[in-house]
Formats: structure tokens, C-alpha cells, sequence
């Protein structure tokens, strides 16, 4: 699957888990709680949304730092699925 799809259905999956933030400037270097301000509560949520939109589940925790850490974690876990 292409980074930049990923980073494009991920940036969708933020603008429903954080609707008041700006995310328009997202990129792969965008740090999940330093620029987005996301916290456990919502990085669960998060998960659980990637998880559903991508085709797979987390099988072990996962740290991740920024939005590009999700996106390589996306391209090596994630089944092809069509979008709806």
C-alpha cells in the first residue's frame, strides 16, 4: 500500500478522533502528542479506528512518536483494503 494513501486515510481517521484540531499541516513528521495533543485516551481510540480502517490488529503495544511511525507500521501490517 502507498505511503501516501495511508497518510491520506490517516489523516482522515484524525480529523474523527480529534474534530476541533487543525490538521492541516499533517505530515510524516507530525508528532503525535507534542503537535496533535494526543493522549492515551485518544490514541486508544485512534488505534482502534486504524485497526478498522486498515484490516488488522495490534498484536503487541506500540509506541508510536509521529505520523509516519503509524504510517510504516500501517505498510508492513496492513491487509489490501478497497475503500468504501
Amino acid at each position: 500500500m502507498k505511503t501516501k494513501m495511508i497518510l491520506d486515510r490517516l489523516i482522515d481517521i484524525l480529523k474523527k478522533v480529534m474534530p476541533t484540531a487543525d490538521t492541516s499541516g499533517i505530515g510524516r513528521e507530525t508528532r503525535l502528542a507534542e503537535d496533535l495533543g494526543i493522549n492515551s485516551l485518544t490514541m486508544m481510540l485512534l488505534a482502534i479506528m486504524v485497526e478498522d480502517e486498515f484490516g488488522f490488529h495490534f498484536e503487541e503495544s506500540v509506541q508510536f512518536e509521529n505520523v509516519g511511525d503509524i504510517c510504516d507500521y500501517v505498510e508492513q501490517h496492513a491487509e489490501v483494503k478497497a475503500q468504501v
